[in-house]
């Protein structure tokens, strides 16, 4: 078996580098290829400013990542305060050596394994030679545009600044969120502009800042144009610190509640902001929807 291990959380530009090697050397050892990776995030379990932890994927997300690049099998070990205790040497000989019969470890520049801030490559190194395990190192990846080092950190803080144009570009795709259709208080409806507001499945997904963005929408295997709100609706509620997503499907108006919503973002139109009035809301969505439907003709 040829294999990686982390948390590959995004999935992003950086892990597919490594992703795409395990899978490349299999094939050439005509071997099978395995993600090894963990669920939840570690710092949930070891309560390690656990309040600010923000997941770029859910769980199935990066399972259909990983796959998508190419790997064979995926193996989810459930993350304890015990397993986090694991030396890495204890490690590669229970799960790498004897569970999964890896011959070949593929690891990222900067990894680490283990209890205690873990092995780096050289000590893998030295473990693996002990117990017949290979280890490889795939040097990091640079945007090629801000010559940004890819990692989930920096997604992170692109996505947080509104900049999904930088996040998706680390990505490697368009940044998403999927939920479940659920009832607000229909005055989007009253102007004209019907949403469909979303809970979603994972509480932890990290959110784009507040603002306007154009996104695509996938409801019932069909794809929609949509223009979705992130904030505190400050026109509607002012006052209200609660933050929603909501989004106006365009030549779209049937009823969706309940229904499952992926919503991806492809670009910012503008900051979330306070209008005198609702009328002077209805006349920005309106400008909003037709700058939409120019850049969807270009």
């Amino acid at each position: 078996m040829i294999a990686t291990t982390g948390f590959f959380d995004g999935v992003h530009m950086g892990h597919r580098v490594v992703l795409q090697r395990v899978a490349e050397v299999a094939r050439a050892q005509e071997d099978e290829s395995a993600a090894i990776t963990f669920w939840p995030h570690p710092r949930v379990i070891l309560h390690q400013d656990s309040g600010k932890v923000r997941l770029l994927n859910t769980l199935d997300e990066k399972k259909q990542r990983i796959q998508e690049a190419g790997i064979n099998h995926i193996f989810v070990l459930p993350f304890t305060a015990g397993f986090s205790q694991l030396s890495p040497e204890d490690f590669m000989k229970e799960y790498l050596c004897r569970r999964f019969q890896v011959t070949t470890l593929i690891v990222g520049y900067d990894h680490h394994l283990g209890a205690h801030a873990g092995a780096g490559y050289e000590q893998l190194r030295a473990i693996g030679a002990g117990i017949n395990i290979r280890v490889e190192r795939v040097e990091e990846k640079r945007d090629s545009v801000q010559r940004l080092t890819v990692s989930a950190t920096k997604i992170r803080e692109a996505l947080a600044q509104g900049n999904v144009d930088t996040a998706n570009r680390l990505l490697g795709y368009s940044y998403q969120l999927q939920g479940v259709v659920v009832e607000g208080q229909r005055i989007g409806r009253q102007l004209g502009f019907p949403t469909a507001n979303m809970q979603l499945y994972e509480p932890l997904k990290q959110l784009p800042a507040n603002g306007v963005y154009h996104t695509r929408v996938r409801l019932n295997d069909a794809v929609y144009c949509g223009m979705t709100n992130i904030g505190v609706r400050p026109t509607v509620q002012p006052g209200d610190t609660a933050r929603t997503i909501e989004t106006h499907i365009l030549n779209f108006s049937d009823d969706i509640y309940g229904q499952n919503l992926s919503v991806e973002f492809l670009s910012r139109l503008r900051d979330e902001r306070r209008f005198a009035s609702l009328d002077d809301l209805k006349t920005q969505l309106q400008h909003d929807r037709e700058q939409l439907q120019i850049m969807n003709y270009e």
